[in-house]
């Protein structure tokens, strides 16, 4: 039943991220496509015939009273599972935060001054502001329940909002808080060091270069295995092999997090890439050609942003058209530059 509840936060979670959880789709699928464009063979095929329908779980968990798996507790439990596998929910109220926020630069401030680090450099900033604002919330409601309605608890401590008393609706309050505390303090500390981004940098190498042997000469890396002749894997690995750009080398540079000139010339390959690996095929069959046309894209684009639109750092972009800043918007989910990360 716990199930239930998680598939209905989910489907209330997926339009802000859309995007994370449909780009993997689009990679089976374009792959799917891209083998089938190489061979004809009725040994390729892929599976379309997904299950139709999905159990309306709304309506059934309309039709239960607010108890049992539907209580506040079991409900509180399933969403601090999905905020630890990376689902935060979103803030309320005011919608999205920027890094010009009042509320951003506080937060900012206090961990330039405890750690000597800016917001944007910790693994999960967005999370960081998220429990910001929950405490601000709760401190609020507890200097309410304690009989202190009129505080202004911004930049105060819990002890502080804290008048004493108040029951078993205020204890509950405090307990919430402790919990939002402990993990703060620990988000907080998690700073994105330098060998992490070094460990993306080596994994993007090392997928450049198995990657080339793949589209071009996948037997010497699993000639070895006899599956890889008795199921005729050989047009399969080389057509991930230029996938690879999509799948793995962009991803693995845009998770370092850069900024400016590099980060559009990221955004533009890995917008340009997997076009190249869908419409290449058409034209030619060699798939170490369509590696390399990957390769040029992409180094087309680091030409084009750090020679020839160097001057449009992470600024201004009220000139870019509506549907571009949705697309460069949605790009940078998982990338560390959600919300409260930067404007």
């Amino acid at each position: 039943m716990k199930f239930l509840f998680l598939f209905r936060s989910w489907r209330q979670g997926l339009p802000r991220l859309k995007m994370k959880f449909i780009l993997p789709v689009i990679a089976t699928l374009s792959y799917s496509a891209s083998v089938r464009a190489f061979t004809a063979s009725p040994g390729f095929s892929v599976i379309t015939n997904f299950p139709s329908r999905i159990p309306n779980t709304r309506r059934f968990a309309e039709t239960e009273e607010k108890s049992g798996v539907f209580s506040d507790e079991v409900q509180q439990e399933a969403r601090e599972v999905l905020e630890k596998v990376g689902w935060a929910r979103p803030m309320e109220g005011e919608g999205e935060m920027t890094s010009e926020d009042p509320f951003v630069q506080q937060i900012n401030a206090g961990i330039q001054r405890d750690f000597g680090v800016d917001l944007d450099d910790l693994l999960n900033p967005a999370k960081v502001v998220n429990l910001e604002r929950d405490l601000y919330n709760l401190r609020a409601q507890l200097a309410e329940a304690t009989g202190m309605e009129d505080l202004e608890v911004g930049g105060l401590t819990t002890a502080e909002c804290d008048g004493g008393g108040g029951g078993e609706e205020a204890q509950a309050i405090r307990d919430k808080i402790t919990k939002k505390e402990t993990d703060l303090a620990i988000e907080r500390r998690a700073v994105f060091r330098d060998w992490l981004k070094n460990v993306f940098v080596g994994q993007a190498v090392i997928s450049l270069g198995i990657s080339y042997v793949m589209a071009t000469n996948p037997g010497s890396l699993f000639g070895g295995f006899d599956w890889f002749y008795s199921y005729n894997m050989d047009i399969s690995i080389q057509v991930l092999g230029y996938w690879f750009w999509w799948l793995f080398i962009i991803p693995s540079l845009r998770s370092r997090r850069p900024k400016g000139p590099e980060k559009k010339a990221l955004d533009i390959a890995f917008l340009g890439t997997p076009l190249i690996s869908i419409l290449a095929p058409v034209a030619t069959k060699d798939t170490g050609l369509i590696w390399l046309a990957n390769f040029v894209v992409t180094s087309g684009a680091y030409g084009y942003a750090f020679l020839l639109d160097s001057d449009d750092d992470d600024g201004d972009d009220s000139k870019q058209p509506g549907w571009l800043k949705f697309i460069y918007k949605s790009l940078d989910f998982g990338s560390g530059r959600e919300r409260g990360a930067r404007k």
